[in-house]
């Protein structure tokens, strides 16, 4: 049995609920039934769990927040009051603000706060080590006068302070755009980290293209170190509308050039950090101009297209007054030219890594695009194609993915098709382009020098030598010089600005033939032949090398995979695949192979594949959502932001933008400037291509996707 002790009649009144085992004390003779238990004070006996059940009860009806814990072996209770720190300190905040036991006054400007040593020392180590130097210098001597009541503070301002000592009595502060400035310094000067977390949470918060390289040197100089990495990955992300700012126009030098070093710029081409540097010393040309050789050196210019290259040699008012600078472009171009290896590598954003599947082949052709995250491996069904198409080719360009060609093949209808579309990741919205000058079923399609090539391909019967080059700035394609040989199925990739074309189909054999395209000289030269002839092949390029995986060679689906020296001309056989197909597509991510889907001479496959180069490993990957063949598929980093172009401009400007449009107030660019110093798809007006009349449907296209008939199947 327990004994509970009730400290009042009216509390004893809660418990009455509980069964009595001895009764309430106080009629007759008084007794002492525990030692500890003193005369006179009212109780009631009972056990154990129901002395647990009466106290939470008397609590609750008392209006105080308890947690009680039992210990079963002992018979003890531990009482948790909830709300107690809480109240205290309340208590102690009155107190000061009536001047009640304080023992320091906090004087900034001309203005005096009281307040308790203790309650500083614990929310601040600046004041406990400073109160605990001081008493121990009064007790050993050394400042046996010191006044220890009063304390100058410099560099704040007394609304400042009067905020810090709210804090620390309360646990509450408020953060806004104009106190934020003022607060950040003091509470880093006071070492109080929670304020300091408040305000880096609230300036994280505000990020925004015109103020973000402001609040990161001002994270830097208050040693903030997660905020300032967070801006430094918003700069990176958003570059390019942080160069149209005019925090942008006010870096120095030097920051400009730690800046446009950095890898993960998030850009669509090297030409947008090229035309920020040149803006950058035009806002200033007469002071910055003898620094541009300097900073032009931070920019990869082996990653201008030589067509860009030649136009600003040729017609740029600051390049003609800078020798130097000429001179140094003039080797880039030169070396281009000579398809060398560039001797500095491309960037690499710091953004979802996405691969885009389009289209493809099961039973009919099909209209759909989807996305795989590769951080989060996950697929996500985007806006569909405008019509289903099969033997397509797919490219990103300028932030774009491109959908060029194909075959529509569905029930009472099939053509081979010359439309182009282009695909706006961040408004998940299609819209044509102009269409290619033929049809072009099972076409190659790879970007080189800012152009899109489509090579080779059927229309019909009609098999393709011809390629042909698409300008997006002008939304035209132009006629290049032909292949040597007829290719449908083609495999192509682009290494060292060289357009590669591999295998194919010419109406009659698979080839094993291989040619290399120069744009310098619009021609094409043979280079050695693969060991397998093949069509229908998945080829990508991959550290300087071309891979070509898969195919049909005219009897069966291969698993072979045959590697591309470039430097060398040489070709050799790497780890096979696990499943031979043929109609597959291959794409590179993180330094590593993904062969997506495909058909094995009976199924159309979901399967994807991942070959390690540093292994010569194939591994399973994440599948499909559903089999298919004679799809297209490329990589983007997902681009926060895409410009629009001229036809997109009636497009809402700040849905495209993947960080908000809300701007700050003029405070948080005041404190920026302190630090420094489901769309509709239009309508098509043509694009059918040649009506195949060898194809009357599904079951007659050949074993590797590269016949004359619809499905990529047998």
């Amino acid at each position: 049995m327990r004994l509970c002790r009730l400290f009042s009649g009216r509390q004893a009144q809660a418990a009455q609920a509980a069964p009595h085992v001895g009764g309430v004390a106080g009629a007759g003779a008084p007794r002492r039934l525990h030692p500890d238990v003193p005369l006179g004070v009212p109780y009631v006996i009972m056990d154990g769990d129901t002395a647990l059940d009466a106290l939470q009860n008397l609590t609750s009806a008392a209006g105080t927040n308890y947690s009680i814990d039992k210990n079963s072996d002992l018979g003890d209770m531990y009482f948790n009051m909830t709300n107690y720190v809480g109240d205290t300190l309340k208590m102690m905040c009155m107190m000061r603000s009536h001047h009640m036991l304080t023992d320091v006054v906090l004087q900034a400007g001309s203005e005096e706060f009281h307040a308790h040593k203790l309650v500083l020392a614990s929310a601040s180590p600046y004041f406990k080590v400073t109160y605990c130097f001081l008493f121990i210098a009064m007790f050993t001597g050394g400042l046996k006068e010191c006044d220890m009541s009063h304390v100058k503070l410099q560099g704040v301002c007394p609304t400042t302070l009067a905020r810090i000592l709210q804090f620390m009595y309360t646990g509450i502060i408020r953060v806004t755009e104009v106190t934020v400035c003022q607060l950040l310094p003091a509470a880093t000067m006071f070492q109080v980290p929670d304020v300091i977390n408040a305000c880096c949470v609230f300036l994280e918060r505000q990020l925004d293209p015109s103020n973000v390289i402001g609040i990161a040197n001002f994270a830097e100089q208050h040693g903030c170190k997660e905020l300032h990495e967070k801006a430094n990955q918003f700069i990176e992300q958003h570059f390019t509308q942080i160069c149209q700012e005019e925090e942008f126009f006010q870096l120095s030098a030097m920051q400009l050039v730690a800046l446009v070093k950095k890898d993960a710029l998030n850009v669509q081409d090297e030409q947008e950090v090229y035309q920020a540097v040149l803006q950058w010393v035009k806002y200033d040309e007469e002071n910055r101009r003898p620094k541009m050789e300097h900073i032009l050196q931070a920019v990869r210019c082996q990653y201008l297209t030589p067509a860009f290259l030649s136009k600003q040699m040729k017609s740029c008012d600051l390049l003609k007054k800078l020798p130097q600078c000429r001179k140094y472009l003039a080797q880039i171009f030169k070396d281009m030219t000579l398809h060398k290896k560039p001797c500095v590598k491309e960037r690499t954003p710091n953004t979802p890594r996405v691969i885009y599947i389009a289209g493809g082949y099961l039973r009919y052709s099909l209209d759909i695009l989807e996305a795989f995250n590769a951080d989060d491996k996950t697929w996500t069904q985007l806006a569909k194609l405008t019509v289903p198409r099969s033997g397509l080719g797919g490219a990103f360009l300028k932030g774009m993915f491109y959908a060029v060609g194909g075959r529509n093949n569905a029930p009472g209808t099939s053509y081979d098709s010359d439309w182009v579309d282009r695909y706006h990741p961040v408004l998940d919205q299609w819209r044509p382009c102009s269409p290619m000058t033929t049809p072009r079923n099972r076409v190659g399609v790879a970007v080189m020098d800012g152009y899109l090539y489509a090579v080779g391909g059927s229309s019909g019967s009609d098999y393709h030598s011809s390629v042909e080059k698409y300008e997006p700035d002008e939304d035209r394609w132009t006629l290049v010089s032909p292949m040597k040989y007829k290719r449908l199925g083609v495999g192509v990739a682009v290494v060292n600005r060289m357009l590669y074309a591999m295998g194919g189909y010419d109406g009659t054999n698979r080839l094993n033939s291989a040619e290399c395209y120069h744009p310098e000289n619009d021609e094409w030269t043979t280079i050695s032949p693969m060991h397998v002839a093949r069509s229908g092949a998945g080829v990508a390029t991959l550290n300087n090398c071309v891979y070509v995986v898969g195919g049909y060679d005219g009897s069966k689906q291969l698993n072979s995979v045959e590697c591309y020296d470039t430097e060398k001309d040489t070709w050799e056989f790497k780890a096979p695949i696990r499943i031979s197909r043929s109609a597959l597509s291959l794409t590179v991510l993180d330094g590593k192979l993904y062969a997506m889907g495909g058909y094995d001479g009976t199924s159309f496959l979901s399967i994807v594949e991942v070959y390690d180069p540093t292994r010569d490993v194939w591994e399973e990957g994440e599948p499909l959502t559903s089999g298919r063949s004679g799809h297209a598929s490329a990589v983007s980093f997902h681009q926060c932001v895409i410009h629009c172009d001229q036809h997109e401009h009636s497009l809402s400007t700040e849905s495209s933008l993947g960080w908000c449009s809300t701007r700050p107030s003029s405070t948080l660019s005041a404190l920026a400037g302190s630090a420094l110093h489901g769309g509709i798809s239009e309508p098509r007006t043509s694009g059918v291509g040649a009506v195949s009349n060898t194809d009357s449907g599904p079951g007659r296209g050949l074993p590797d996707g590269s016949g004359p008939s619809p499905p990529f199947g047998p």
